[in-house]
């Protein structure tokens, strides 16, 4: 493997034109590759003009990157900004993924569209400070709360829209069947906007029910065409067989001719299963083009809560679903409630984290895991035609701190510039030193 991020192109290919005669903005001197000479950046009306080692064409704005890595804009894949910062509220009394969900139950009776758009904000504010450029949410949609989550998400995806791209998932977490009425909301969901379906393929009574909700699920995706995304395989190992429905999803999936419009989050059960069997599921995930979403810091968090000792680790495969092929990502999850309660919004951070705790590390390991947050994500969450480090592509960028592209996770680097299409979206700059003292 290259240490060029899928989707970068080759600076010096002869290929690249100049820009057009007008640039808004160049970025001059930056580090794309770590086996490459620097490039300058032509941006013009939000889109990547030219990717050469000089651009002639001054632009109306410069920055000198002065070798520093730039990166296509981070993308958390699968982040509940309805649930956000509840911890301060009320914190999960054992720890369980049972105990997270019946707080979070408890809490969202008191939930207005007011209250979840303020928390949800703050997040964003602290995604674009982070780099993310692009955002799929995942609003609960169910009797409790009805259409609040994704009423705040509305609002917030017109808001943000020039700093942040907002896709929003009518997600029922509380089940389908265990919670009458939860089709229709997901229907008036879709009616009024939301962007995708989303699944909680474990959250019913029995095995026959969670197939039902799958079953369900597909023929609402199918009826307003647009992709499912499902909480799935969310548990230490595959003995209830609600937390091994990857092989009924991917045969469904197959069935529907839904390939490569389906994905999987969480999947923590998957490294508790032998591994013949582990390996038989994975390839079925592949031959269904379905991809998938590890969620380190909740599924590190709630898992392995029975164990005493020997705990389990409680993330997805990472290593075998690359070689398999299997388009995968990670993000935050949750962010300071009852299912994880800490994170920043930082994606950088959830992958330093993820590379610790899955047994990664090397420039190659942390190139993909990089990878992961940005041109892997871009394809999980149907955006990789317009994103990237090319021209053509929307100049979603981030400028980091740190001068070599491995060592992006690894410097846990400043985003001194982060540029929306173009704009300037967050910017930090800061100064250390260190003080030798004389003797």
């Amino acid at each position: 493997m290259t240490d060029l991020l899928p989707e970068t192109v080759d600076p010096e290919s002869p290929e690249i034109p100049e820009p057009p005669q007008t640039v808004d903005l160049v970025l001059r001197a930056a580090r794309i590759a770590d086996n490459a000479e620097l490039v300058d950046i032509a941006i013009t009306n939000g889109v990547i003009t030219a990717i050469r080692s000089n651009v002639a064409t001054p632009g109306t704005e410069e920055i000198d990157c002065a070798g520093r890595v730039v990166i296509p804009g981070l993308i958390e894949s699968h982040v509940h900004l309805d649930k956000a910062l509840l911890d301060a509220e009320k914190s999960n009394p054992d720890g369980t993924l049972a105990g997270a969900i019946s707080v979070t139950a408890e809490l969202k009776r008191g939930f207005t569209v007011a209250s979840i758009r303020d928390r949800a904000r703050r997040v964003l504010d602290m995604a674009i400070s982070n780099g993310t450029t692009v955002i799929r949410a995942h609003p609960d949609v169910d009797p409790i709360v009805g259409l609040r989550g994704v009423t705040a998400l509305l609002d917030l995806r017109e808001e943000y829209r020039e700093r942040l791209d907002l896709q929003i998932v009518a997600f029922p977490q509380e089940g389908i069947l265990q919670a009458p009425g939860t089709i229709d909301l997901l229907r008036e969901s879709l009616y009024a906007g939301a962007d995708v379906l989303g699944g909680c393929a474990y959250n019913e009574r029995t095995i026959e029910d969670c197939h039902r909700h799958v079953d369900l699920i597909f023929d609402l995706a199918a009826e307003f065409n647009v992709p499912l995304d499902i909480h799935a395989d969310f548990a230490d190992d595959a003995s209830d067989p609600r937390y091994a429905m990857a092989d009924y999803i991917a045969a469904v999936t197959e069935r529907t001719g839904r390939q490569g419009r389906v994905t999987l989050g969480h999947m923590t059960s998957l490294a508790g299963r032998a591994p013949a069997d582990r390996a038989r599921t994975i390839e079925r995930l592949a031959a269904a083009g379905i991809s998938v979403v590890p969620l380190p810091a909740t599924d590190m968090h709630l898992g392995g809560r029975s164990d005493s000792t020997n705990v389990r680790r409680g993330i997805a495969p990472i290593r075998e679903l690359w070689e398999a092929g299997i388009t995968t990502a990670y993000s935050s999850n949750n962010i300071r409630n009852a299912f994880t309660p800490y994170g920043n919004a930082d994606m950088l951070d959830v992958g330093l984290f993820l590379a610790q705790t899955a047994h990664l590390s090397g420039p190659e390991d942390m190139n993909r895991v990089l990878a992961m947050a940005t041109t892997e994500a871009a394809r999980t969450i149907g955006i990789a035609d317009r994103y990237g480090i090319r021209v053509g592509a929307a100049a979603d960028l981030v400028v980091l701190s740190t001068y070599r592209l491995a060592d992006a996770l690894l410097d846990r680097p400043d985003r001194n510039y982060v540029f929306k299409a173009g704009r300037l979206a967050a910017r930090t700059i800061r100064t250390h030193e260190v003080v030798k003292t004389k003797r």
